[in-house]
């Protein structure tokens, strides 16, 4: 079967150093992003079966049964990494009361502790996400720049030749915007992925944030914080004093 001569073969064999390491430095960075969809969709995946398990969490009988619920999706679940901290931030204040934080508030400690909690979990779930946007934003400009270099390279050589015909021209110019696709190629998925991951992670967060103010009532009160829709006890009447007899 003959080989293409305006095929990305082509390109390879008569391009030079610059346009080689431009498409070795595409390749690259296309595996490193695909590289990092594939790992967190897979734990994007994981996130989402373990925020289906922080909804049992408040059916349990008690914290250390609700641990164990969450254990079953691994350390690395950020909803018992959330709850960790909340328990070992108030057996901390109670337990050492006479240090500087003794003079803070349970409940500001508590509310301090949880959202250090909170941006850890948001920042391990953002780790790779940066290469992605860098990716996605700078893949279309290399590609340009080897088509530029590309073509500047084919004009010379057209030129030397004095050979202006139009097959003399479709063919380096032709490879040369295979560059250009090839940068469109690496990007478009990183933009995706990026997007995707970061529109789960919102998600992930938010659910993170009502999970902690519920712990934050539960460590102070002793119960979850209740659902906003659910109507207000009425309040009690105070019982009537007995007159007092006697004149």
């Amino acid at each position: 079967m003959p080989s293409n001569p305006y095929g990305i073969a082509a390109l390879w064999n008569q391009g030079d150093a610059v346009i080689k390491c431009v498409a070795v430095a595409l390749l690259l960075m296309s595996i490193v992003s695909w590289t990092i969809i594939v790992t967190r969709t897979w734990r994007a995946a994981r996130l989402r079966r373990a925020s289906r398990a922080m909804a049992g969490f408040w059916h349990t009988h008690s914290f250390a049964e609700g641990m164990a619920l969450l254990d079953e999706h691994g350390e690395a679940n950020p909803f018992r990494h959330v709850a960790a901290e909340a328990q070992a931030a108030v057996d901390h204040h109670r337990s050492n009361g006479d240090d500087l934080h003794g003079q803070i508030s349970l409940a500001e400690w508590l509310t301090e502790s949880l959202r250090g909690a909170i941006d850890e979990s948001a920042e391990r779930m953002q780790s790779g996400l940066a290469v992605l946007a860098s990716v996605g934003s700078t893949a279309p400009f290399v590609g340009l720049f080897g088509t530029v270099w590309g073509i500047y390279h084919a004009l010379v050589g057209i030129g030397t030749s004095g050979q202006a015909s139009i097959d003399k021209v479709a063919g380096p110019v032709g490879e040369a915007l295979i560059m250009t696709a090839f940068g469109l190629f690496v990007a478009i998925p990183a933009v995706l992925g990026y997007n995707a991951l970061t529109r789960n992670n919102k998600g992930v967060v938010n659910k993170l944030n009502r999970f902690a103010r519920q712990l934050h009532a539960y460590f102070l009160t002793g119960s979850p914080v209740a659902r906003a829709s659910a109507p207000a006890a009425p309040a009690r009447k105070a019982p009537a004093r007995l007159a007092t007899q006697g004149g």
